[in-house]
């Protein structure tokens, strides 16, 4: 038997006994925890891909807006984007959601995400913008507007579409009007 036969006779015959002893030391668990932690919150977010984890308020972001995508490997203003965004109480947890870009920051896209949560129709800090190719399903999207993201251009998965002028200006203009965007 060669070595790798030897490694897999031992694995078969041992390992299922020392899985159970690391499982009841916890090992595994603290193993889960430091990968999570080096990998930026979870084996979703993609092998040392940069997470989105820092926001702020829209209107301390305030700068000025326009509609000018290019399906050209970057993100552009006007162009929906996925990227792991955590969660707000930023206890390493989060989820990979598509998320509007809006402007630039050095090396950071200004984004708003996206949901496709029904209740966010009665929520004045949201905004409709429809269906679009961004959600597999074709659900109507509803978009966060008092809460601008930090993307690390790095961070970002996949361009997922293209909003259309009128429903990024429809955006636009609640920036303008509530978030003194220019």
């Amino acid at each position: 038997m060669g070595t790798w036969g030897t490694v897999f006779s031992l694995a078969k015959q041992h390992g299922p006994k020392l899985y159970r002893e690391l499982q009841k030391s916890g090992a595994l668990d603290k193993g889960k925890a430091a990968l999570q932690q080096r990998l930026g919150s979870g084996s979703a977010a993609g092998a040392g891909r940069p997470i989105t984890g820092t926001f702020h308020d829209t209107g301390s972001r305030a700068r000025s807006i326009e509609h000018s995508p290019q399906l050209d490997g970057q993100a552009d203003p006007g162009e929906i984007v996925w990227t792991w965004v955590e969660f707000e109480e930023h206890n390493g947890e989060g989820k990979d959601r598509p998320v509007l870009v809006v402007g630039r920051d050095g090396k950071h896209l200004l984004g708003l995400m996206l949901s496709s949560q029904q209740h966010r129709r009665d929520d004045s800090d949201w905004e409709s913008i429809g269906s679009g190719s961004w959600d597999n399903e074709r659900r109507e999207s509803f978009i966060r507007l008092d809460r601008v993201l930090d993307v690390p251009e790095a961070g970002i998965r996949r361009e997922g579409a293209i909003l259309s002028r009128d429903r990024f200006d429809r955006i636009a203009n609640r920036l303008r009007a509530e978030y003194d965007w220019s």
